[in-house]
């Protein structure tokens, strides 16, 4: 058997720590788990959160993003986050139970404002930013981002993975993203998380 070696770096949030195996985890889209109940569906979601310190898990399309409980020390935790790893990807493992449509991540849509049909042109510039500029950056933070909607000049996005909950997601969102569409597109005015 080939031995396998698994990258970490660090993210902008202290608590959370990207895992690189290498390879490809998730081949399109992302998923998060917040809780023990949403990584029922993954084998490898709930041997991590049964380690017990672990609040967090975001599957991006080559990392896994780990997030810990406050307090908890990564020096002790890192270790076994990693025979984990390495025991799964070693053995082929899937990511997701066999039958299951839980590789399917669709947040609930109801919580966000529609599109206005009229804004239909600055929804496809909008969303082709995010696309092409802000969701690979927020990836090499271990997170992803994902657009919620556009009304009166407000763009609402969500934040996941590592920038979930980070100290600096709301410099990211309103410093960032913000003045990156505004300047692109002039209809919007602010940039608020969802």
């Amino acid at each position: 058997m080939a031995s396998m070696l698994i990258e970490t770096e660090a993210t902008p949030n202290p608590a959370t720590i990207k895992f690189l195996p290498g390879r490809e985890v998730m081949a399109s889209g992302t998923r998060d788990f917040a809780d023990p109940e949403e990584a029922e569906a993954s084998p490898l979601a709930s041997a991590l959160f049964a380690l017990g310190d672990v609040t967090g898990v975001f599957f991006g399309y080559d990392f896994i993003s780990v997030t810990a409980a406050p307090g908890t020390n990564w020096a002790e935790l890192k270790p076994d986050v990693l025979a984990i790893l390495l025991d799964h990807f070693s053995a082929n493992m899937p990511l997701f139970h066999p039958g299951s449509a839980a590789a399917i991540s669709v947040p609930p849509e109801d919580d966000y404002p529609l599109d206005d049909p009229a804004d239909e042109e600055i929804v496809v510039q909008i969303k082709e930013l995010i696309e092409t500029r802000v969701r690979p950056a927020v990836a090499n933070d271990g997170g992803d981002i994902i657009y919620r909607g556009f009304q009166k000049g407000v763009v609402f996005l969500q934040l996941q993975g590592a920038c979930s909950g980070c100290p600096s997601s709301t410099m990211t969102l309103k410093n960032g993203i913000e003045q990156l569409l505004k300047h692109y597109v002039p209809e919007v005015t602010e940039v608020r998380a969802a």
